[in-house]
């Protein structure tokens, strides 16, 4: 027997509109249909929904309204209850229960409150709940939103310890072109490696309808697939979909998950604090924390970008540009800018103080 999977689908706008303005409930019945099998099979399976202010325009009658956050905010809070209630709805004909998780990137960047939100969703899941998560947009403002439903899926994939995230979408997966307006794109069925090439296919966004394009859905899949969860970008309207890819049929663009899978720490900080700042390291640092999996030392920072407090995540970038870590600073971007360059038996004499003799601790460091 096939062993029980966690599973995250992630919907976006254009999946639960069909394209439309407004809610096509006729295919949530669908999908419903589908995530009830799962749960027959014994898989657990959480549902990262957008389509919120489409819900709010078509419950208020599409309202002629001013483009601001205040504006979007009103409509998420308006559809946001009309959304959870569909779904209750549809999956109580199956006989299962929802329970609607609202998150924000600050119930992420904390790390005790980072701690709650896993255990509340492991435990709706014990109890053969299905957790429906969407960003609090009624609350969040620029400072504290994810962004995107794609990246929240793959930091909820992380919450819930999946085993595979799934994000449904209009488009049949990634292609070697945008499909749209060249004939000849391929759709590329399996990725081992996410590179600048393949960022560069994933272009921007594909619709006007959500927030999110191919190319968050590659940053998503990026993300996750570091924790170990296997990612598939499919089209949301094909019969089965979810089932299919289940039950690891070929469908879509599937992503492998990196061999080793991330300790909890260390999935927290690659999907749950917002980067606050930069360190730009040497050559020798480069090797060092790629290669020989050291810990970052003040001696091969040559330069500090942006301001942060100690115990904040950074990225650890080349001279180029290109960020090789993502880690907890053990000093503040100030004492980092003093010390940076300097030998760790320094650090006292500059400071006054230490707090050890690494930038970053190994511990606190994720190698990208």
């Amino acid at each position: 027997m096939m062993r029980s999977h966690t599973i995250v689908v992630k919907l976006g706008t254009s999946v639960l509109t069909g394209g439309t303005q407004k809610v096509d409930r006729a295919h949530m019945v669908e999908l419903v249909r589908q995530c009830a099998m799962l749960q027959r099979q014994g898989h657990k399976v959480v549902i990262v929904s957008s389509g919120a202010i489409a819900a709010g325009r078509e419950h208020l009658n599409y309202p002629a309204l001013p483009n601001t956050i205040a504006t979007k905010q009103m409509l998420a809070s308006v559809g946001q209850s009309r959304l959870i209630q569909e779904w209750e709805h549809l999956f109580a004909i199956y006989g299962l229960n929802v329970g609607q998780m609202l998150l924000t990137r600050a119930d992420l960047d904390d790390r005790e409150r980072y701690l709650n939100a896993r255990d509340m969703i492991q435990t709706l899941l014990e109890h053969g709940i299905i957790p429906v998560v969407n960003e609090n947009d009624a609350v969040a403002t620029t400072e504290i939103k994810v962004g995107d439903n794609d990246n929240l899926s793959a930091l909820v994939a992380i919450l819930a310890e999946a085993d595979q995230l799934l994000l449904l979408t209009d488009q049949l997966g990634l292609f070697t072109a945008d499909p749209r307006n060249n004939p000849e794109a391929e759709l590329i069925r399996e990725v081992h490696t996410i590179d600048e090439t393949l960022h560069k296919l994933a272009g921007g966004s594909g619709t006007n309808l959500g927030t999110g394009g191919m190319a968050t859905k590659l940053q998503a899949a990026d993300v996750a697939r570091r924790a170990g969860i296997e990612v598939t970008i499919a089209a949301g309207s094909r019969p089965d979909v979810i089932t299919d890819i289940a039950a690891g049929e070929a469908v879509g663009t599937r992503f492998l998950p990196l061999e080793s899978p991330l300790e909890s720490r260390k999935r927290w900080i690659l999907g749950g604090p917002a980067v606050q700042g930069q360190l730009i390291i040497d050559a020798g640092a480069v090797t060092a924390v790629t290669q020989r999996g050291s810990s970052l030392l003040a001696k091969g920072i040559v330069a500090v970008s942006g301001q942060f407090a100690r115990g904040e995540v950074v990225h650890v970038n080349t001279s180029t540009g290109q960020t090789v870590a993502r880690g907890i600073s053990r000093y503040g971007s100030e004492d980092l800018s003093k010390i940076a360059g300097k030998h760790s038996q320094d650090i006292v004499e500059t400071l006054g103080y230490e707090y050890g003799p690494a930038a970053i601790h190994r511990d606190d460091m994720v190698v990208i």
